[in-house]
């Protein structure tokens, strides 16, 4: 920080038009800008807010941000137009409280498949958008996808590049509303992973169900209040702050103070000196960055490692469990096959045994019938 405070007496050129215009260009050399058109950031007031969209892709961020601005803004990841592959910008001014809300979609930045030097370039990109600060982070999950650990990581990643202190500014968003039916987001939750109890409660379990594709305008209207006044508790709980990253938090600050002094003019010499230091400011955050991208390199090693340990011990439990079973399979057949043998021995001595009572049987009558014929004799 000491070379930003060191800029401060260098500051009182800074409302020369070139200079202003080359501190609005600062952020876009880091990441690149995909403002365009007729989208433009709203100034900073009580009645703007910016909230930003993470997640993995697939969970529905852009239709998500479709769904809160009430347009087809995004293209969504059903759309003909592909998915978002940069960080994007939109706004909309909502008449029936007179708020604009500024909107920023991301790609999907925490997929195993993005690189790391892709994912500090666009994180730079989304702070240069919120120029005067993120209102909440919008962490969007689908109820129609299993919570895996590369959902966990995207709530560990947030907090590696942006500090412990985001997940103050979280909200999570459930896309899939029509998947419950009849049920609510308070049955869902009820028996939902302990991960995702684990992240929710992280967040202060602050969360939201979204139906991104209802036509019914009471329920749009009624999804989109729930997210708006959980943005408002995120601000009284944070004292109205917004969330900003420190260097360009100070960056503005300092540029702040300089404007109040408009009566200095700027040499070449200045200017050359400004865009020096502008420079190292650059320097700084990109080692910032780096330094980052290295802690969240070494926590997904360690990830990885910890995950292959726990499959090795998984398939040796399996490869034991199914020993057992099939020892007990064993067993259950050998004592069924002693079972049918006794039972056919004992089958075998009782057919004996009722052959043996016929056969008397038909002894006792053959003998009656002999005494029968005997006594009838004498009789006659």
């Amino acid at each position: 920080m000491e070379g930003i405070q060191s800029m401060d007496r260098r500051y009182e050129c800074f409302s020369h038009p070139l200079i202003a215009s080359a501190i609005d260009r600062v952020p876009m050399k880091m990441g690149g800008s995909a403002l365009g058109g007729d989208w433009e950031f709203a100034p900073h007031s009580n009645d703007v807010r910016t909230v930003v969209l993470v997640g993995r892709t697939g969970n529905g961020k852009s239709s998500t941000g479709n769904s809160i601005l009430g347009t087809d803004a995004f293209k969504s990841d059903l759309s003909l137009g592909g998915v978002t592959t940069t960080c994007e910008l939109r706004s909309t001014h909502l008449d029936e409280n007179g708020l604009t809300l500024n909107v920023i979609d991301t790609p999907g930045l925490f997929d195993s498949s993005i690189e790391l030097e892709l994912i500090g370039k666009e994180i730079l990109n989304c702070i240069s958008m919120a120029k005067d600060g993120i209102h909440a982070v919008l962490v969007v999950l689908s109820l129609k996808n299993r919570y895996t650990s590369e959902e966990v990581s995207v709530i560990k990643s947030l907090a590696n590049f942006f500090g412990d202190k985001i997940s103050d500014y979280m909200i999570v968003i459930f896309t899939g509303g029509d998947y419950l039916r009849n049920r609510t987001l308070d049955d869902f939750l009820t028996c939902c992973p302990d991960q995702l109890k684990e992240t929710l409660s992280k967040c202060g379990n602050r969360c939201v169900l979204f139906d991104n594709w209802t036509n019914d305008a009471s329920k749009k209207s009624k999804q989109l209040n729930e997210l708006l006044s959980l943005v408002d508790v995120v601000m009284y709980n944070n004292g109205g702050k917004l969330y900003t990253d420190e260097l360009f938090a100070q960056m503005k600050k300092d540029l702040l103070a300089a404007e109040a002094n408009t009566s200095v003019g700027c040499t070449k010499q200045d200017i050359s000196e400004f865009k020096e230091q502008l420079k190292t400011m650059n320097e700084m955050v990109e080692s910032k960055l780096r330094e980052n991208m290295y802690k969240l390199e070494k926590q997904l090693a360690e990830e990885q490692v910890a995950r292959l340990k726990l499959e090795a011990a998984a398939n040796d439990a399996q490869k034991q469990a199914d020993e057992k079973v099939r020892k007990l399979i064993e067993d259950l057949d050998k004592a069924k096959k002693e079972t049918d043998e006794q039972n056919n021995d004992a089958q075998k001595q009782a057919d004996e045994k009722i052959r043996k009572l016929i056969e008397d049987l038909e002894k006792a009558r053959k003998e009656t019938d002999e005494l029968k014929g005997r006594w009838g004799c004498y009789i006659m």
